[in-house]
């Protein structure tokens, strides 16, 4: 049966996460209709620092105290924003508290983690899902489209990487994003988790990886000293899918140049697309003997897109990232309602961290890692 009361909302953590999951919550029903959701209480800490973001974000009251926000009988889901490292135990809470679930990527430190994660939602019957961004954009939506219905044949081969500099510099801070305990893996955890999602929403499945990874710079200054760096800056590997068809996958966050660089290409027997999130309203397409061009075609995002009209009506007025969020969120939504079922959800996110913690088990032993 249908939900189609207005949601309550917890959100925890107010940082860049936290601030596009409270603006995707507030301009959910101005994009795509229905009743708007009710913002019951944000969490963070300090107080002061909790309340006066509730007044900013427009939620009803702040607290410091994120259980008491996952237990609230007003909420009906809870937004997770928070360091990956309080990922799990947040989302188990808010779970066996009935709630559904909207989690930032990565979905957990470990695979075990993950594993004890997509089993509390199964069990809860709570609605869950990943903030895998970037498959929501309209150039992504379409191209899926475009491969689903076969306008570049059979694909044969992906190609991806997603390149940031944020950690180039060797003069930055460590932090706890570069440790095991409170970020996990790297660069595979930060930025190659979301290429995987692309990867397997174009491909399918992963039948098999062959990786390698580095630390480019191993201590970085810590006070007056330095601390080691636990995780990896660069990673890259081989694929091979359950189709049959082959991949190359590369990832990192010292690449000078690069701001949000999450470029793929799926290579097919009958043509081409490919695309590159710096330029995200974009898509190109190459279709041999095609009457326009002999070359790759630009399609720039429009109306005629999945999710673009529900922003703007007109045609090269484009896309932003924070439009990618509200999509996430009516899709979070709809699942709740039982529209559609979200995805990924738990299980499907449990699926992406095997892929890229095998990854950097294959790196660290030298032997590929089937799936």
């Amino acid at each position: 049966m249908s939900e189609t009361k207005s949601l309550g909302v917890a959100l925890i953590g107010t940082g860049f996460m936290g601030k596009c999951h409270a603006m995707a919550w507030r301009n959910v029903a101005t994009a795509f209709g229905g009743v708007p959701p009710r913002l019951e209480v944000l969490a963070d800490t300090p107080m002061e620092k909790a309340r006066t973001a509730a007044q900013a974000y427009g939620f009803a009251r702040g607290t410091d105290n994120w259980r008491e926000a996952v237990t609230d009988p007003a909420v009906d889901v809870v937004s997770i924003t928070t360091p990956n490292g309080m990922h799990r135990e947040m989302a188990e809470a808010a779970l066996a508290a009935g709630k559904h679930v909207w989690l930032e990527k990565p979905m957990a430190l470990t695979v075990a983690d993950a594993e004890s994660m997509a089993h509390a939602a199964r069990a809860s019957g709570r609605v869950t899902i990943l903030g895998y961004n970037y498959t929501r954009s309209p150039a992504f939506r379409a191209a899926a489209e475009l491969i689903r219905q076969g306008v570049i044949g059979r694909p044969i081969h992906f190609r991806g990487m997603y390149d940031e500099d944020y950690m180039a510099d060797p003069n930055l801070p460590w932090s706890w994003r570069l440790t095991r305990e409170g970020g996990g893996l790297g660069a595979l955890g930060d930025l190659g988790c979301h290429l995987v999602s692309v990867m397997i929403a174009l491909m399918g499945d992963v039948a098999r990886v062959y990786a390698q990874m580095d630390t480019v710079i191993s201590d970085r200054p810590h006070g007056s000293a330095t601390a080691r760096v636990e995780n990896e800056d660069q990673a890259q590997a081989l694929i091979r899918f359950a189709s049959g068809a082959s991949g190359e996958f590369s990832c990192s966050r010292v690449a000078r140049g690069y701001r949000c660089r999450l470029f793929w290409e799926v290579q097919g027997t009958e043509g081409t697309l490919r695309f590159d999130q710096e330029n995200m309203n974009e898509l190109w397409l190459y279709q041999p003997g095609a009457p326009e061009t002999d070359g790759f075609r630009r399609i720039l995002t429009g109306p005629a897109q999945p999710g673009f009209a529900a922003f703007c009506p007109a045609p090269g007025h484009n896309f932003g990232f924070n439009e990618q969020k509200v999509v996430e969120a009516e899709a979070l939504r709809r699942a709740i309602e039982g529209v559609t079922p979200a995805w990924p959800d738990f299980s499907a996110g449990l699926g992406i961290e095997r892929i890229i913690h095998g990854m950097a088990q294959s790196a660290m032993s030298g032997q590929a890692v089937t799936f």
